[in-house]
């Protein structure tokens, strides 16, 4: 294969993750296992990945940053535990050997693929009236549990934004847009942490990174354009049984 054609699959499968993101969530899916498919060792792949998708994460918060007004305490709290958690699983993968993590991946893409697959039902069970009004109960541990979700984030990170949203509705009062928004803010933190200290690791494939990080832009703008005119729910099941065709063929290989 020529760099061209090399490079230029990179791209697309940047710009297939980046609109999937933008349009139902679960790009990692797709850009992960291209990534791999293309010769890229397994951990090398997740380190450079996360770097390449940092970018749209920052879009995401800033697009919802008015939801964050008036609750500027508690976010920082749950940020700071986004950024200690994201830099943990960032140091635990970095401490991990390519022939353990390569036995991990089915499972944790099947983990992200069975995620995004609760998303909906996370999303109404949040989004249900007799939730209004109800104190939050249990913050330390829920503290604790964001701070070990941001881990598995920094460890992997596909499906970290439905674990997020519906462990801080069980530790939050909020309705389910500010819950979303602090959702976004906290995997900023963790995805920032993460890509931070993947950059100093003198591991990331720089010229793969700048190439999917330019593909995972265009393909967020374009999602964002389509996101009134396509079936997110559809797109979701789509992704969610590639990510199970692509967890069964890694067990297979």
């Amino acid at each position: 294969m020529g760099v061209l054609e090399y490079y230029g699959l990179v791209f697309l499968a940047a710009l297939a993750a980046g609109g999937v993101n933008a349009l139902a969530g679960g790009g990692t899916l797709i850009s992960f296992p291209a990534l791999t498919a293309l010769g890229v060792p397994p951990v090398v792949a997740n380190m450079t990945n996360t770097v390449a998708l940092c970018p749209g994460y920052f879009g995401g918060a800033f697009a919802q940053r008015r939801d964050l007004m008036g609750q500027e305490r508690r976010v920082a709290v749950l940020v700071a535990m986004g950024l200690v958690g994201g830099a943990l699983g960032a140091l635990a993968l970095n401490a991990v050997p390519e022939s353990l993590f390569r036995r991990l991946v089915p499972w944790l893409i099947a983990l992200a693929a069975a995620l995004l697959a609760a998303q909906p039902r996370v999303r109404r069970w949040l989004a249900r009236p007799q939730r209004e009004g109800r104190a939050a109960r249990g913050r330390g541990l829920g503290l604790v549990a964001v701070g070990l979700a941001s881990a598995y984030g920094g460890f992997f990170g596909a499906g970290l934004g439905v674990v997020l949203l519906g462990l801080l509705g069980l530790i939050e009062d909020q309705p389910l847009g500010r819950l979303n928004a602090i959702k976004q803010a906290v995997s900023l933190a963790a995805n920032v942490a993460a890509a931070a200290y993947f950059a100093a690791s003198g591991r990331v494939v720089w010229p793969v990174a700048a190439v999917m990080a330019s593909g995972a832009w265009i393909g967020g703008a374009l999602g964002g354009t389509l996101a009134g005119r396509l079936a997110s729910d559809r797109l979701r099941q789509v992704v969610v049984a590639l990510g199970a065709l692509v967890a069964a063929f890694y067990w297979a290989s």
